[in-house]
């Protein structure tokens, strides 16, 4: 491994599984593996059971801290919602879960929408993809993920923020996302896409 910048909550041990090629940056505590020519799918099959998230952006392996119990508070709280408001023919899945978003790209989103179709089938692209923002990934969700749904074609991107807390709705118009509603704290939010749904922030963190 070359280029390795270190971080408090990554350690020698963290990184010996990960493949021996691999340039290493770390930022916030949030792994950047990448490699001349960049990894294809079939590499995040050699990662290693470790807890945290692997994912791959455009060729390039990203792993993520295992999240504060706040962020999963408010993935559950989310999810729930969602379950209670969705139509019978469409369903709400949670991380860990893989959606291929380009050719050398699979993610998983920490909450998301999409058809009920054949289980047996292949996997039906989300209509609504949902992150919730931790330390050690904001920029790659606000920058990286953005850019990466939005090439995918996916009609809904939401951005929780349990800190503050907030919800930022993005949907697709004319193929670019736009900032459609923003809520913070007690402040009702619905929106229609993919389905009507009605909430606050603050009923996703307490």
């Amino acid at each position: 491994m070359s280029s390795m910048t270190t971080h408090e909550s990554v350690t020698v041990a963290t990184l010996v599984n990960y493949p021996a090629e691999a340039s290493v940056d770390i930022v916030e505590g949030t792994i950047y593996l990448s490699r001349p020519g960049g990894f294809d799918v079939s590499d995040l099959d050699l990662m290693p059971d470790d807890g945290r998230r692997h994912e791959l952006l455009d060729g390039i392996i990203v792993v993520s801290p295992s999240p504060r119990r706040l962020h999963q508070r408010a993935v559950t709280n989310l999810a729930v919602v969602l379950v209670q408001s969705a139509p019978d023919d469409l369903e709400v899945l949670v991380a860990p879960f893989d959606v291929q978003a380009g050719p050398r790209s699979v993610v998983e989103p920490d909450v998301l929408v999409l058809p009920r179709e054949d289980r047996d089938g292949p996997v039906p692209p989300p209509l609504l993809a949902v992150e919730v923002l931790s330390p050690s990934n904001r920029g790659y969700d606000l920058v990286a993920k953005r850019n990466l749904y939005q090439a995918a074609g996916i009609p809904s991107y939401w951005i929780v923020d349990p800190d503050e807390p907030s919800v930022t709705v993005l949907e697709l118009r004319n193929d670019v996302y736009v900032e459609i509603a923003r809520a913070t704290g007690d402040q009702p939010l619905t929106v229609h896409l993919p389905y009507d749904i009605s909430l606050t922030p603050t009923d996703l963190v307490d």
